[in-house]
């Protein structure tokens, strides 16, 4: 099997779907390869490729190999992304990876791509499980990097490197080979160049146990996962709100509740150290509704309405965004869309339906002059089809949103009104009648 084939049996597995995908090139030989691979995979064909590129200010080379990435993403024709995070030097290989995983998170939703691809190997998988052992990671850390985790792709994890520079070689790329691979001041670089060599003289199979070991911290990983979805009575709602019921977890034997916490935050993406997480469990044990402890990294573990829930950090909103129907001309231009912290805001212009739903993430308002606003204290709406006025704090209970959620959530206002609480409930305030052109506003929440 050709070594296209076998990243488009990866991608064709995934069932993608149509749109565009945005492709991580750092401009060393694994990502061009990775490149030059996704433009020859027949699964792709109704997927168009955005180059992005993450220039982090540690080399000083690093501005001429952007430069390098952005014509071979000209020579073949494709949009090029790119940003200049200025690092310095002395950063470190964790604040250089959030840094970039960060960017490429955003240029992603900015493009509409509903996937990341990287360029992440089978060596760089056998390193990762390596260091993370050294640094004293479980089960679920040695189970090293998925093939797909949430929006990240990582198609090449299956192929060796040595395979994909000979690869780049005879399809005639260029590439550019960073110093900092080989600089022993990194603990992956000097695994990579002194300690695996040694360890492969004395070890010929290393590879293979390491990839044995991995793939049994991977299956550790994948029973605690169902676990955590069977157990009897835990109501697991992922990928709503990451809770399960707490009245059910809190009698558990401390070791099992750990367990499935842990596997609870990693579902939810945050960090899932036992140390934190059992402090968190012992903290919550007799507190109240509304209590929360801290996981690391702004991540809390909140009882919300008798729930155990993962929080992650807030998303805070400016306190003012541009009204999208605050000119005439741009209701009526048809199209337009902005962001609020992690949610989507779309808005354009149709006829409104016969019934609009209360407590949907979709309403059509007359065309007024709206705005998009945080919760302010206080605030009130009278709810479509009930009677009088009700408190918006009132509504997020009804609605069961956490304490931890509520200041980051978009509201629209309209004519000095609270109009619309987006998911949670909509006013009787400039409703259109049936049929009549209206300003339809979508509110996309953060996935």
């Amino acid at each position: 099997m050709t070594l296209v084939a076998r990243v488009d049996a990866v991608l064709r597995a995934r069932r993608l779907g149509p749109g565009p995908l945005l492709v991580a090139v750092s401009g060393g030989a694994d990502s061009m390869a990775l490149l030059d691979l996704l433009q020859r995979a027949p699964s792709l064909a109704e997927c168009s490729l955005i180059v992005a590129h993450v220039d982090h200010g540690i080399h000083p080379a690093s501005a001429e190999v952007a430069g390098q990435v952005r014509l071979a993403a000209h020579a073949a024709h494709l949009p090029f992304l790119s940003t200049a995070l200025r690092l310095g030097p002395d950063a470190s290989e964790t604040a250089a990876r959030r840094a970039r995983l960060g960017w490429l998170r955003a240029a992603a939703a900015e493009a509409g791509a509903r996937w990341i691809v990287l360029a992440h190997h089978a060596d760089d998988q056998h390193e990762t499980t390596l260091m993370r052992f050294l640094r004293g990671s479980g089960p679920a850390g040695l189970s090293g990097m998925r093939t797909q985790e949430g929006m990240l792709l990582r198609p090449l994890l299956g192929i060796s490197r040595s395979t994909l520079r000979r690869y780049a070689t005879s399809r005639g790329l260029a590439w550019w080979d960073d110093p900092a691979n080989t600089d022993p001041r990194h603990l992956r670089s000097w695994l990579r160049q002194v300690a695996l060599p040694v360890l492969r003289d004395r070890l010929p199979d290393l590879p293979a146990r390491l990839e044995q070991g991995r793939r049994q911290a991977a299956g550790d990983r994948r029973a605690w996962n169902a676990a955590l979805r069977s157990w009897p009575g835990l109501a697991l709602r992922d990928p709503q709100d990451f809770s399960v019921d707490w009245s059910v977890l809190r009698e558990m034997p401390s070791p099992l509740a750990l367990a499935l916490v842990q596997a609870l935050a990693r579902s939810a993406g945050g960090p899932a150290g036992p140390v934190r997480i059992r402090r968190a469990l012992q903290s919550l044990s007799s507190a109240q509704s509304g209590a929360s402890a801290d996981l690391g990294q702004g991540w809390r573990a909140e009882l919300s309405f008798g729930r155990f829930t993962i929080m992650p950090p807030p998303r805070l909103a400016p306190p003012v965004l541009p009204s999208p129907g605050g000119a005439e001309t741009a209701i009526h231009a048809g199209v337009g869309q902005t962001r609020w912290g992690g949610w989507r805001v779309r808005w354009t212009t149709e006829p409104a339906p016969l019934v609009q739903p209360r407590d949907g993430h979709t309403a059509w308002f007359i065309t007024a002059a709206l705005s998009l606003r945080a919760w302010r204290p206080g605030d009130r709406l009278a709810p479509l089809g009930g009677r009088g006025q009700r408190l918006a704090v009132r509504c997020f209970q009804e609605a069961k949103v956490p304490r931890s959620f509520r200041l980051a959530w978009p509201m629209i206002e309209g004519e000095g009104t609270l109009a619309w609480i987006p998911g949670v409930c909509r006013s009787d305030r400039l409703v259109p009648r049936a049929g009549e052109v209206a300003l339809r506003i979508d509110v996309d929440p953060p996935v």
